[in-house]
Parts: C-alpha cells; sequence; structure tokens
C-alpha cells in the first residue's frame, strides 16, 4: 500500500516555521499553558508520572468529551491523537478495495488522499456560492451517492470556506446516507470556532452509523496537545480502538491531563470565548484589506474557523503565485490547487492582529509591485 502525497501538509511542514508570516494556519494563535491551566494544575502536572497511559484515553477526558454530544458516553469515545489519527483509523477501517467514498470538496484533503489507496473510488459533490453563502451542489450529491457508497465524508464546519452546515442539510445527508446503508464521517473540529458564538449543529444523534471526530487543535488553539477524538458506535469504537493499538497506541499522558482541564466548565467556555475574539477582530481587519482590493478578490464571509477561501483574478495559477508570495515577502498562503480548487487562496487569520496587519500590508506590496 502506497499512500499518494499529501500536498498541503507537506507544504505546510516544510515551509510555516521558515517564512516570517505564516498566513497558512486554519486555527487561532495557540494558547501558552500559564494562559488556561492554574499554579495548582501546573504543579500537579510537574509531578505527573510519564509513563503509558490509558490506550483509549483516560477516563476522565473521555467522559469530559462525552458531555459535549448529547447522548454519548465514554463508550463513544475514542482520544487519538489529533482529529486526523481520528480520521486515518475511521477510512482504514471501513474502505476495502470496491467500496466508494463520497467525498465533499473543498474539504481538508486526508481522507480523499487516504481512500484510492485502499482500493475505494471516491466520488465527490462542491460547495458552490450561492445566495451569499457556500451551499451544497444536491444534484451532484444525489448522483454521487449510490448503492455502492461506504462512506460519506463531510467537513462541518467547512475546511476551507468556512462554512456551516444546517439542520436541514444534516437531514438531507442522513437520509441518503440511511437510503444506501452508508456511513457518514463528519469531520467537526472547527466547531467552537464560530463567529456568532453559536455552535454548529453536529451530525451525532442524527443517524446511527455516524462518525464524529474532533479535537483541540482549531477551536480550543491548543495544536500542541495533540489531542482529537472519534465518537461513534460503542462496537465500531472497539474496533478503531484495536486499529489504534498499531499506530500510536495511548495519548501522552500530560496532553491527556491539560486536555481535561480544557473541556471542563468554565475553562472550555472561556478558550472558545478567546478563540471567537480572534475570529470576530481578525476577521474585521481581513475583511477591509480584501474590500481595498475588490478588483482582485472576491470572497464569502466564513461563518466559522480562522479561514476565509477567497477567488483571485489574477493570471497566475495558485502555487505559482504563493511560492513567488513566499520567496519575495516571506509570507505562507495556501493555494486553491491543494484543494483542487484553482484561482482561490485559503487565507489563515488566526494569528495576533499585528502579525496579520503586516502580513497582509505585505501582501499589497507584492500584488502592487506585479502591477507595475
Amino acid at each position: 500500500m502506497k499512500f499518494i502525497p499529501f500536498e498541503m501538509e507537506r507544504f505546510q511542514s516544510r515551509w510555516e516555521h521558515v517564512v516570517a508570516y505564516n498566513l497558512s494556519e486554519s486555527g487561532v494563535h495557540p494558547l501558552r499553558l500559564n494562559e488556561f491551566a492554574s499554579e495548582d494544575q501546573l504543579q500537579q502536572l510537574s509531578r505527573l508520572s510519564l509513563g503509558y497511559s490509558q490506550t483509549n484515553g483516560s477516563f476522565a477526558l473521555r467522559e469530559a468529551i462525552a458531555r459535549l454530544y448529547t447522548g454519548a458516553t465514554v463508550e463513544n469515545i475514542l482520544t487519538t491523537t489529533g482529529s486526523s489519527e481520528a480520521n486515518f483509523l475511521a477510512t482504514l477501517f471501513l474502505l476495502e478495495p470496491g467500496d466508494e467514498l463520497v467525498f465533499m470538496l473543498p474539504n481538508y484533503m486526508q481522507i480523499w488522499g487516504i481512500a484510492p489507496s485502499l482500493g475505494a473510488a471516491v466520488k465527490t459533490f462542491h460547495l458552490i456560492p450561492e445566495q451569499g453563502r457556500w451551499q451544497i451542489d444536491w444534484r451532484a450529491f444525489e448522483a454521487a451517492v449510490s448503492p455502492k457508497t461506504k462512506l460519506i465524508a463531510v467537513c462541518n464546519p467547512n475546511n476551507p470556506t468556512g462554512a456551516q452546515l444546517n439542520q436541514d442539510e444534516i437531514e438531507r445527508i442522513c437520509y441518503a446516507a440511511a437510503r444506501v446503508n452508508a456511513w457518514i464521517l463528519s469531520d467537526e473540529v472547527y466547531c467552537g470556532a464560530e463567529q456568532r458564538g453559536e455552535l454548529t449543529p453536529s451530525f451525532w444523534g442524527h443517524y446511527e452509523k455516524t462518525i464524529i471526530t474532533s479535537g483541540l487543535s482549531k477551536a480550543y488553539g491548543l495544536p500542541g496537545l495533540r489531542i482529537g477524538w472519534a465518537i461513534a458506535p460503542a462496537e465500531l469504537i472497539d474496533h478503531l480502538w484495536s486499529y489504534h493499538d498499531y499506530t500510536t497506541i495511548c495519548p501522552n499522558p500530560m496532553s491527556d491531563f491539560l486536555a481535561q482541564i480544557a473541556l471542563t466548565s468554565p475553562k472550555r467556555e472561556q478558550i472558545l470565548a478567546r478563540s471567537q475574539t480572534i475570529i470576530r477582530t481578525n476577521y474585521a481587519i481581513l475583511d477591509a484589506w480584501l474590500t481595498s482590493r475588490q478588483g482582485v478578490f472576491e470572497w464569502i464571509r466564513p461563518a466559522a474557523g480562522a479561514i476565509a477561501l477567497v477567488k483571485y483574478h489574477l493570471n497566475i495559477a495558485s502555487l505559482d503565485l504563493v511560492t513567488q508570495l513566499r520567496k519575495r515577502k516571506s509570507v505562507l498562503i495556501v493555494p486553491g490547487s491543494h484543494f483542487l480548487m484553482e484561482n482561490y487562496l485559503r487565507i489563515g487569520f488566526g494569528s495576533p492582529a499585528d502579525d496579520l496587519q503586516n502580513a497582509l500590508d505585505r501582501v499589497s506590496e507584492f500584488l502592487d509591485e506585479n502591477e507595475n
């Protein structure tokens, strides 16, 4: 088995720590330990034994995660190394040669890249810009779902558009999945990073054959903890746990301990409020800048996440554009080609406000130089 290269992850890991300004990140500026853990908790952390932790996550952590999802229990939870491991385990277990994956585009391209390596066919449907929001192309969705469909994979809130699916859209997807007895995998890692503060509806509880993946990297600003999770029927969680034995085995005990703090009230609400403040403040900066360049850019306001998918009107391929920008101005932006969306850019705006403004000023310099 050979996996096709994960272009965006390789692109980011190669350049994000080299440039002066990184606008490729899709989360908010990360928290420091002393910003969310008390002195007493840090003292407890210093006395923590660095042995193997409970391999599916401590009971306390799984209990904290289960509280986020109505009707879930610890038996429905597997703690993973980031939501990316949760996506990987679920895809690896469910897809076999001859199966079909129905995949939302644009999207985080991990599952799209894994499926062909497992012998599964990939059929896609798109979010399209209509009436001021990104909406599902339902004709394409219905055409993609067939009796061979094993898995329907969505991202809600969506990466890279920041779009949210509403209750009616969730129900329609669940109805289509039930019609062909398919699983749904809903990547909900951006839930909690909504601009207006109202949480995006989850797929959990709408349909029995549903897997939710999420974690602390995006909405919580804690990517370095590498804590994610899968939520699914208990029988499937047992299967995923057995696959987990072959990958990362167990969470880091320090991360498990700190994740319990982050997910316990009132700290959880404080962390999410911080993220939402950053997103609202920084979107205003990005919006003003994009508006000043209306002849070059057009966009739809993201409802969630510190990301915007922006269409540009320049005669240059997106990868060439971001490569020149990186080399000449030391600013990193993700090309739309990494989402199969040419003539688009994904701009991350979760960094400190001054850094964001300075980075956008450098992009302005780049655009002005290219006009001359």
